[in-house]
């Protein structure tokens, strides 16, 4: 999830309690670039900002998982947060347990990162450009702060959705629980979420079981930051900003665990009224214009995807995307991409995000019980 989105604020106790967030009130003037902006409009450096947070026992970094900037953000705020608490782990919404002792590897030294990706199946487990994220890795591996694979595969969130949750035995859960259920508000935006990529009237009981995963994967993540924090180390969790909604979320299942001392912090490009953004954060700091250093946007082929047992499910296509213009149709599962087997929505991701503009992907399907193959034509760079 990478919903842009923000939860309510709880006191940070600068000085006096903050009110919530609810919404910022628009100071004199636009804070700029660097700033922090908190309750009521009031502006802080980060040195002052860090001082606070670093007493909390997890903060939450929200991100767009492909903006270059948000990691950038993300790896200056670590810095700061370890210059004040050393004691500190990172976790990672992006690998699952099994990752872990890969990341351990990493932190040790142990791996250089053309085998870190591939111990931890990173192309595989997540798909987005490790190169985003490696800054803050090796960060991690100089400072010898441990990583944390706050995930769970997909394939184990989609049984604890699809079977319940006794179906599946204890000692393959990783000591996560059951989750606290979905407040009405956050009901209705995973709802959204979902009709918005489905791009039609999905069956309930889909739309109950994509709601009941949505949940299962914030309750993992809150698990594992609970259980890192409960040795007095504060622990630092990157994840996507969906994942921070409005008081919901990974934030409304940490809470449901009993640990309630968290921050969720995000990053804001002010607009021309300078009037932040309507949902809620613990702080907001301020970016620049970093477009030009933005890296170009990545291939898409323009489908909502799924697990099957020969491939890849075709749930949905985007009107007007490569996979209409090829003739993919909902329905399809893709078995081979580029020649290689698909077996599991992540390896599609991976082989599309490698796909050069301008060029066309093959793809092997098996539509109505017959396979054929299908030219993906990935339009050229625009000018």
């Amino acid at each position: 999830m990478s919903r842009s989105r923000f939860f309510p604020v709880r006191s940070l106790c600068f000085g006096a309690a903050l009110a919530w967030l609810a919404p910022l009130a628009q100071a004199d003037g636009c804070p700029t670039p660097g700033q922090w902006q908190v309750a009521g409009g009031k502006t802080l450096t980060t040195a002052g900002l860090m001082a606070k947070l670093a007493g909390a026992d997890v903060v939450l970094l929200g991100e767009q998982h492909d903006r270059l900037d948000h990691h950038r953000w993300q790896l200056h705020t670590l810095a700061a947060l370890h210059a004040h608490r050393p004691q500190m782990m990172i976790g990672l919404e992006m690998l699952p347990r099994e990752a872990q002792p890969a990341l351990d590897a990493w932190v040790a030294g142990a791996l250089d990162e053309a085998a870190f990706l591939e111990q931890s199946d990173w192309r595989r487990a997540w798909g987005f450009d490790p190169d985003l994220y490696l800054p803050i890795l090796h960060f991690a591996r100089m400072q010898r702060i441990p990583l944390l694979a706050l995930n769970i595969t997909p394939a184990l969130r989609g049984r604890l959705a699809s079977e319940g949750w006794e179906a599946v035995p204890e000692q393959q859960r990783f000591g996560i629980t059951p989750p606290a259920p979905a407040r009405p508000a956050y009901r209705a935006s995973l709802a959204a979420i979902y009709a918005e990529h489905a791009e039609r009237d999905g069956d309930p009981a889909d739309l109950e079981r994509f709601i009941a995963a949505q949940l299962v994967w914030d309750r993992a993540m809150a698990t594992a930051l609970a259980d890192a924090a409960a040795d007095g180390t504060l622990v630092a969790g990157l994840m996507g900003e969906g994942h921070l909604a409005d008081g919901d979320g990974v934030p409304y299942q940490l809470d449901d665990l009993g640990l309630g001392d968290h921050r969720s912090l995000q990053p804001w490009i002010p607009g021309p009224d300078c009037q932040p953004p309507a949902a809620r954060a613990d702080a907001l700091y301020v970016l620049g214009d970093e477009s030009p250093f933005q890296p170009p946007e990545p291939p898409r082929l323009g489908v909502l995807i799924g697990e099957h047992a020969e491939g890849v499910l075709v749930q949905g296509i985007a009107p007007g995307s490569v996979a209409e213009a090829a003739g993919l149709a909902e329905g399809d599962v893709i078995v081979t991409a580029a020649g290689r087997p698909m077996t599991q929505p992540a390896d599609l991701t991976a082989v599309i995000g490698r796909q050069v503009p301008g060029t066309l992907l093959p793809l092997d399907i098996r539509r109505g019980g017959e396979r054929q193959e299908v030219l993906a034509r990935f339009p050229p760079p625009a000018n």
